[in-house]
């Protein structure tokens, strides 16, 4: 039975068993926005651009590495100060399925869109914490996106063998007007990495405010 996740809840990385999970992805699902025309004869379904990624902070709350979208124009993160975005961390330990720009746009096929793949075993040691965060490019807040959802899985990108834990978004009346969510992050404890469900959400922009706020409020 999948943990459902809240704000603030704390969990072990156990699988039923008692058995640690190190290896897992995670993925993000959502669907294009419905709507009616011509007397409502005819429906319409809208491109909805989220985007999911993480970032790596070390010990002094320092940006190690960082995984997103490499479809971010190159001259617009300079702006931030931000580097060119790419799909696989430094060390191998996490991977990014791609940009996906549409989501579902023929219902809920039950695979996510975006997934970032996890190996904890091979995370660099000069990593700490780990944080999972989402964007909306577009005009829409999370509240008026179908069945929006981040989850931690067993499996892989088109097979989904075990869900984990799971985060509602668009079912979540306060993130109304919110079009960034900063989900949760991984941290080692004693030796051992866990998790903390942040679920704070926030109208910024674009994704290097958060990344912004992340180092400044939540990576110290």
């Amino acid at each position: 039975m999948a943990i459902r996740l809240e704000k603030g809840q704390r969990i072990n990385l156990e699988k039923s068993n008692g058995s640690k999970l190190t290896e897992f992805c995670v993925g993000c699902n959502w669907g294009g926005i419905e709507s009616r025309s011509f007397f409502g004869l005819m429906k319409n379904v809208s491109d909805v651009d989220l985007d999911l990624s993480c970032v790596m902070i070390d010990a002094n709350g320092n940006l190690c590495d960082y995984i997103y979208s490499p479809l971010y124009r190159v001259d617009f993160l300079a702006k931030f100060g931000r580097d060119p975005g790419k799909i696989d961390s430094k060390d191998g330990a996490f991977h990014h399925s791609g940009d996906d720009l549409q989501g579902d746009k023929g219902g809920n096929d039950e695979l996510d869109n975006e997934i970032i793949t996890v190996n904890l075993n091979k995370v660099s040691p000069d990593v700490q914490q780990i944080f999972f965060f989402l964007n909306n490019c577009g005009k829409e807040d999370f509240s008026e996106i179908p069945y929006a959802y981040i989850r931690m899985f067993e499996g892989t990108p088109t097979k989904v063998k075990e869900v984990f834990a799971k985060y509602d978004v668009s079912s979540h009346p306060q993130y109304k007007g919110a079009t960034a969510l900063i989900m949760g992050k991984l941290y080692k404890h004693n030796g051992d990495w866990k998790f903390n469900a942040i679920g704070d959400a926030y109208k910024d922009p674009n994704l290097c405010y958060t990344i912004d706020r992340i180092l400044k409020n939540y990576a110290k």
